[in-house]
């Protein structure tokens, strides 16, 4: 509210997206013309932006246009002709628009950039530094992210004038609502081991993976297995992946399968359960998935798969975090389990394609494990995603009590497939 420079550090799902929309609404009430920019590095966390500025500046005359690829451009730029009051916007396609003359951004005050390690990871500087070219040098710049990597902090140097620093929790601090557990099981076995857990309870259920393909491929064998399942990932277009995110909030697929685009777009008030099948490259995406579940007051459960390619990057996590995951024992005997196993045994053609691929790169964290190297390519001009806590007893159940607030969690509802009418 006082203009100045800010980086701030929160952990996923504690309120970093009000902590900017607020003071921008208050600030703008009664001005006119473009005044702030917000960036964010996927479509889906520009949408979550842009519906939470509509919700809460209702009232206000304060107009908000979200500019993203996958999309038609005509009322983007019909947008930037009436002159809305607020922007939120992926990189690619506002650099489109400047590039063909149909923004303006020299009446700028307050720029944003939200979950901006996530957004210079992705290879993104390129096309952020051609931004800033186009902005007023007297302006209040904001960073917004739950983890604070090097690039951010050199970014931030050059581009923040005495910024303020507001860390809400230590970097890398993942949920404490959220139970976490990791499986140490061969690379053949995960689909089955990830069936036995879905037939165990009933929450609804994120699913990580490492690629896209791998992504199309767990989805179909929870099909198989008769699972209610829906996908997203960068080459699923902007309708279908708006209708999956949909049909997973509404409840009508109980699973959703992703690659971490969705890792920071996805506000889904009651997931249940995030299952990390492949283990993140990098150590942050791990904070950023595990967030997807026990967000607020609720609690949640956290699960991830790790192949002994995999132990390494474990490592790596549980050093970052500053927290061992305590290891859970591979239901083997459980009948979803073993029927996969023997399923995968008959059918020799699906063994090995993907256990093949390797599970971890050179890391660009010093004493981490390995992780995914520097030099990304930019994403193409319109396409803004990636390709943008054992024993425990499942969280929510039972009488056990917040330590912090002295509040009983909030319990997670069950997923319960929709009668048909």
């Amino acid at each position: 509210m006082q203009g100045k420079d800010v980086i701030g550090s929160a952990a996923t799902g504690t309120g970093k997206t009000l902590a900017f929309a607020l003071p921008i609404l208050e600030r703008l009430e009664g001005k006119q013309g473009t005044r702030a920019l917000i960036l964010a590095p996927t479509r889906e966390l520009a949408l979550q932006i842009g519906a939470e500025l509509e919700r809460f500046g209702h009232g206000r005359h304060v107009r908000t246009a979200v500019v993203i690829g996958g999309v038609g451009m005509h009322p983007q730029i019909q947008a930037f002709q009436r002159g809305v009051e607020v922007i939120v916007a992926t990189p690619g396609r506002l650099n489109d628009h400047l590039d063909q003359g149909t923004a303006r951004l020299d009446h700028i005050e307050i720029l944003v950039l939200d979950e901006a390690d996530r957004m210079l990871d992705m290879g993104f500087l390129p096309q952020l530094r051609r931004i800033l070219h186009h902005l007023p040098k007297q302006r209040q710049s904001l960073l917004f992210s739950a983890t604070m990597a090097g690039e951010v902090q050199e970014f931030a140097r050059e581009h923040l004038h005495h910024p303020v620093r507001v860390e809400v929790a230590r970097i890398g601090t993942t949920s404490e609502r959220a139970a976490q557990q990791v499986f140490l099981v061969g690379e053949e076995e995960k689909v089955a081991l990830l069936l036995a857990l879905l037939e165990q309870d009933e929450l609804s259920t994120l699913v990580f993976t490492r690629t896209k393909r791998r992504a199309d491929r767990v989805a179909k064998a929870l099909a198989r297995g008769g699972h209610q399942v829906a996908v997203i990932h960068a080459d699923r277009s902007q309708a279908q992946r708006r209708q999956a995110l949909e049909g997973f909030r509404s409840g009508k697929h109980r699973v959703l399968v992703a690659t971490d685009i969705a890792a920071r777009g996805i506000d889904v008030a009651e997931i249940g359960h995030v299952i990390n099948f492949d283990m993140p490259h990098v150590p942050e995406d791990y904070v950023h998935r595990i967030g997807r579940t026990a967000r607020a007051e609720a609690s949640g459960r956290a699960s991830s798969f790790a192949s002994p390619e995999e132990h390494g990057l474990l490592a790596g996590i549980e050093k970052f975090t500053r927290r061992a995951v305590e290891r859970a024992p591979v239901p083997r005997e459980h009948e979803a389990f073993r029927t996969e196993v023997m399923r995968r045994a008959s059918a020799p053609h699906e063994r090995g394609a993907e256990a093949r691929r390797p599970a971890h790169r050179a890391s660009r964290h010093p004493g981490h494990a390995p992780a995914r190297q520097g030099g990304h390519a930019p994403p193409r001009r319109g396409a803004h995603g990636p390709s943008r806590h054992g024993g425990h007893a499942p969280a929510g159940q039972g009488g056990s009590t917040d330590q912090s607030s002295g509040h009983a969690p909030k319990r997670l509802g069950s997923w319960k497939p929709r009668r048909r009418r």
